[in-house]
């Protein structure tokens, strides 16, 4: 459901269809279109999308479009244009459109949706018809889920229809991610089934005696028991608040963008994210064309050191990009020949290889189902390689035919350990050896040293309650390190410019301008109009590479556009909340500043 390392699946990931721009308030433009007012479903690669169209009293058609995956509701649609059955209109507010045909009697909407690329959609009309007679799992039901760092509630609303099927919808309702559509919802007696493919989950349980619960287990990279409780109604979940946005100005240099930041922080820094007594801080750092800044709000100092979370997966891939050159691996080899004799078999087809591992398609759960923390706080520092190889020996490493973009800390955390383990190190040494010390970065590791300690920024969860530093063992590679801006920022230039990055006389600087350019190669779709390279994810509309992360006391944000020449990374000592993260607005926000374009506010957050 959330996965922690990044905002990447907290937007899950978030990242397809809507980038923090997703509820932009747009007027709506209505046109002269009647009978196919309704709400409609459908799919987009995956990612179920809701179209929602209404007449108004004077025959013409507004329209929004939910998300539910992402947690956004009510998008406004605009510029809807007919022509006999042909049907089209924008979305604004994430630059998107859809053309397309009305047919059955407008019982579907059949076109392309365009996002940067041009994918097909389908939408049908909710048709139901509720039965006469209900059967005995039907109505409102809410449980709890147990995941670190705190439980998510959540609410499933089960129908039966009026030919016999039954129907289901699902509300994770701390994420306020609602309206997750069902499928293969299976009812026989007292039993209930279904799987909830927009998460890649499936829930399988029987009534209680006396009809007020549901008993069951939760499987979603893992298992674990969720019972459900009968509600008399459905709780109602308060939307996202749209975001506004500050007047465009003309393009922002870096020498100028401190005076323009203190301005748009400020109300921020009085009543918002980082109001006096939340102890929340964040450090920024921005490069653009050579000239370098770096900024400190709240409680943070400029050389304030945070956990980063899953950008560790970008340098997890700049370690086997260097490794490839130096010819120790093979993007195309087997991890299976790196684990340990007997950890695992060689599976009869194809098999998970290493670059599988770094482009997140290896066909490998989010977690391993033997991920069981004995302290939430902390829930990755008990997990060990001799847990990570007893998960790979059951499971197996047979790589799914044509394995879709499936974000996996397993994977990327049993890549950086394979990648250790041909070096015959550590992944902190390996990542020293081949990254760090060749780059020059002496403020970025796993374990802080005494020097660094002090300047290691407390961490806050979401309600600015101090929370732990997250230890990872096993699964490093997915997202241990620790970092400082100014760190970050040689990192970021150096994947600007690679060639600035000259041969020295260690064997790891001599490979490191072709192994950053080799990372940043796209290798495969991530979502809809998306790629990712080894590690990097790529926006092509606007020529970005990305990677957030989120651990439980800490947010991160690192982008930078090798055609425009500017960097930016953010980071942050306060753990992303339903309404998302600090520092992916404000690296949004920094953005668009650079660009000239508005600015999404950053007072909105708490």
């Amino acid at each position: 459901m959330r996965c922690y390392f990044s905002g990447l699946a907290r937007k899950a990931g978030l990242v397809a269809l809507i980038v923090l721009t997703h509820s932009m308030a747009m007027a709506q433009q209505p046109a002269n279109i009647t009978g196919i007012s309704g709400d409609y479903a459908g799919d987009l690669a995956g990612l179920p999308i809701k179209l929602h169209l209404t007449d108004s009293p004077d025959g013409t058609l507004g329209g929004t479009v939910d998300s539910p995956n992402q947690g956004a509701a009510g998008i406004p649609c605009a510029d809807f244009h007919r022509d006999g059955d042909s049907l089209s209109f924008t979305i604004p507010s994430i630059h998107g459109t859809w053309n397309g045909k009305i047919e059955s009697n407008g019982l579907t909407l059949s076109g392309i949706w365009n996002q940067g690329t041009p994918t097909p959609i389908t939408f049908a009309r909710d048709t139901f018809v509720a039965a006469r007679h209900p059967s005995p799992v039907d109505g409102f039901w809410l449980g709890s889920l147990a995941i670190e760092p705190n439980p998510l509630r959540i609410q499933i609303t089960v129908r039966s229809g009026e030919a016999g099927r039954e129907f289901c919808s699902l509300d994770s309702l701390d994420e306020r991610a609602t309206g997750l559509e069902c499928k293969i919802v299976a009812v026989d007696g007292r039993t209930l089934s279904f799987e909830v493919p927009g998460i890649e989950a499936r829930w399988a349980g029987a009534l209680s005696q006396n009809g007020n619960s549901l008993k069951g287990t939760w499987t979603q990279s893992g298992s674990m028991t969720l019972d459900f409780d009968r509600q008399p109604q459905a709780l109602t979940v308060t939307p996202k608040p749209r975001p506004t946005f500050d007047a465009a100005m003309p393009p922002v240099p870096v020498a100028e963008l401190g005076q323009v930041l203190a301005r748009d922080l400020e109300t921020a820094l009085k009543s918002g994210a980082l109001k006096a007594g939340t102890g929340a801080g964040v450090s920024v750092g921005v490069s653009q064309r050579g000239v370098q800044k770096i900024f400190a709000y709240g409680f943070a100092q400029a050389d304030s050191i945070y956990e980063i979370g899953s950008i560790t997966k970008t340098f997890t891939g700049l370690i086997l990009s260097q490794m490839v050159l130096q010819g120790k691996v093979r993007l195309d080899q087997p991890v299976r020949e790196l684990l340990p004799a007997g950890t695992v078999q060689k599976p009869p087809g194809d098999e998970i290889r290493l670059a599988d591992l770094s482009i997140q398609h290896s066909g490998l759960p989010r977690l391993p189902d033997n991920f069981h923390p004995a302290d939430r706080s902390n829930p990755y520092a008990d997990y060990g390689t001799a847990d990570l190889y007893a998960f790979m020996s059951k499971h197996g490493v047979g790589k799914p035919a044509d394995a879709p973009f499936l974000y996996s800390n397993l994977g990327v955390g049993l890549l950086g350990q394979a990648l250790a383990n041909r070096a015959g190190t550590s992944y902190e040494n390996l990542l020293e050896q081949e990254i760090t010390r060749p780059l020059g970065m002496t403020e970025t590791a796993v374990t802080m040293r005494p020097d660094l300690r002090p300047r290691f920024i407390e961490g806050h969860d979401a309600n600015h309650q101090q929370a732990s530093a997250w230890d990872l063992t096993a699964l490093a590679g997915a997202g241990a390190i620790r970092s400082s801006v100014k760190d970050m920022l040689t990192y970021l230039d150096a994947n600007l410019h690679p060639e600035k990055y000259a041969a020295s006389r260690s064997p790891e600087s001599k490979t490191m301008a072709a192994a950053l350019t080799q990372a940043q190669d796209l290798r495969a779709e991530a979502w809809p109009g998306g790629r990712i390279g080894l590690g990097w994810l790529y926006e092509p509309g606007n020529q970005m590479y990305w990677h957030s992360g989120g651990t439980g006391g800490y947010t991160s944000y690192a982008l930078f556009n090798r055609q425009a020449d500017y960097a930016v990374i953010v980071l942050s000592n306060t753990a992303g909340g339903p309404d998302g993260t600090f520092s992916d607005l404000l690296a949004l926000h920094i953005r668009q500043r650079l660009e000239g374009k508005p600015a999404i506010s950053l007072g909105g957050l708490r």
